[in-house]
C-alpha cells in the first residue's frame, strides 16, 4: 500500500514520541505500506525539521539519521506531471503530486480541509488517527 505523509505528521513525530505521528512513523518496519516521496518533498520535510526551535530535543545530526532512516523505508518518485495549481498551497501540491504519480491510497496529514479534491484523484485524506485506525497499526 502506497501512502504519502505529509510534512505537519513527520515533525509531529519528531516532537513527541506520544500520539499517532510517532506510532506511525515506527511502525514502518514492520507494516505493508510505503511511504513515497520525491525529492522537492523530501527537502521540503527537512527544511522544516531544521528550523530553528521548532524540533529542541534533537540535534541536526539527529534529525538527519532519523530523515535518512525514513528516506531508506521510502519509495522516491520521480515527478514528471506537475497538477499545479490544484491546492490552495503550493506545498500541498507537492504531496498531492507524490500522491498522484505513486498511485497512493493515502495521504496522512492533519490538515485534512487543505487538501479538499484530492478524493477525484482516488486518494483519501486521513489524520494519523484515521490511518492508525484503519489499519490496525
Amino acid at each position: 500500500m502506497n501512502i504519502v505523509i505529509d510534512t505537519n505528521v513527520l515533525i509531529s513525530a519528531l516532537k513527541s514520541k506520544r500520539g499517532a505521528s510517532y506510532k506511525l512513523i515506527m511502525a514502518l518496519p514492520k507494516e505493508p505500506y510505503t511511504p513515497n516521496v520525491s525529492v522537492p518533498l523530501f527537502l521540503e520535510y527537512e527544511s522544516v525539521a531544521k528550523r530553528q526551535g521548532l524540533v529542541s530535543k534533537l540535534s541536526s545530526q539527529d534529525i538527519d539519521s532519523i530523515l535518512e532512516y525514513f528516506l531508506s523505508k521510502s519509495s522516491i518518485r520521480k515527478i514528471f506531471f506537475l497538477w499545479r495549481p490544484y491546492l490552495k498551497d503550493p506545498k500541498d501540491d507537492l504531496v498531492l503530486e507524490v500522491a498522484v504519480e505513486s498511485q497512493s491510497e493515502y495521504i496522512v496529514t492533519f490538515n485534512i480541509k487543505d487538501f479538499k479534491g484530492c478524493n477525484k484523484f482516488g486518494i483519501t485524506v486521513v489524520t494519523p488517527q484515521e490511518f492508525i485506525a484503519i489499519r490496525g497499526i
